[in-house]
């Protein structure tokens, strides 16, 4: 599996409104902050959006904002609205489809990876990933005081 770009900006995206999850953050700030084409943001959230993670404000005041709390919104749930379930091969996702499936020895092996790694990313929340953040921001400041 490879994380996309868009998947990889998605989940910066919602990383940034997460730390400020009651604010509604303008496009370009998020853009400028996450180091996300501007063009791309508006594309991945209208995503975002239609999965139900952000609220969409448009006007002068407008923005993004998280329409899920932080401690509930998981990696897994954020990389699969941006492209779907995730899978290693197409027969574990429609084993009908495979005519080797109930033969192949790796099917079964693939299929266990998938729900470890659906497993793993579902148990990380965006409020660890913040404070997963703030601790490299604390170790990067206090290695530069030296």
């Amino acid at each position: 599996m490879k994380i996309t770009q868009a998947e990889d900006y998605g989940i910066r995206c919602v990383l940034y409104l997460s730390r400020y999850p009651e604010k509604t953050i303008p496009r370009w700030n998020i853009a400028r902050a996450m180091d996300i084409p501007e063009p791309f943001l508006a594309k991945i959230a209208q995503d975002l959006a239609r999965a139900g993670i952000i609220t969409i404000t448009r006007g002068r005041k407008g923005g993004y904002r998280l329409a899920v709390p932080p401690e509930e919104l998981t990696l897994l749930r954020v990389v699969e609205a941006m492209s779907g379930e995730i899978f290693l091969s197409h027969c574990v996702l429609d084993p009908e489809n495979c005519k080797r499936s109930s033969l192949c020895p790796t099917h079964e092996v693939w299929a266990e990876i998938r729900e470890l790694l659906r497993k793993k990313l579902d148990q990380i929340t965006f409020a660890d990933l913040v404070q997963r953040e703030s601790c490299l921001l604390d170790n990067r400041r206090s290695r530069r005081r030296k």
